[in-house]
């Protein structure tokens, strides 16, 4: 078993030093260190949470909500730096979910892929 968690480990490792990664590790940080990108992003994604929350509890997103969403949508996509840091996260993401796919299909085998709708 401890075979299988070595490989864990190092799969990990060989995604930390992707070229993938390393891109998302340097917008990361240069977003960071720019306080006026900084604040946009977190504010976009402070109102992402908040949408998704009322949404799992049921609840409708105002069209006020829904109107300010697409505000800030629109202006974090204009900004250069955090355009780039949303597509790099999406890169990696794509990448993480494609190495899940992989690593589920020994019980994919076995159980059977259930039918999606």
């Amino acid at each position: 078993m401890s075979n299988v968690y070595d490989k864990a480990h190092e799969l990990s490792r060989t995604i930390r030093e992707s070229e993938e990664f390393q891109q998302l590790k340097q917008l990361h940080e240069a977003v960071e260190q720019d306080e006026i990108a900084k604040r946009m992003l977190d504010n976009f994604r402070q109102l992402q949470l908040n949408l998704l929350q009322k949404e799992q509890q049921g609840q409708v997103p105002t069209e006020q909500e829904i109107t300010e969403a697409q505000k800030q949508m629109e202006l974090v996509q204009q900004h250069e730096m955090i355009s780039k840091l949303m597509a790099e996260e999406q890169r990696v993401s794509t990448l993480i979910g494609d190495v899940s796919k992989i690593i589920t299909e020994p019980l994919e085998e076995l159980y059977g892929v259930p039918d999606q709708e």
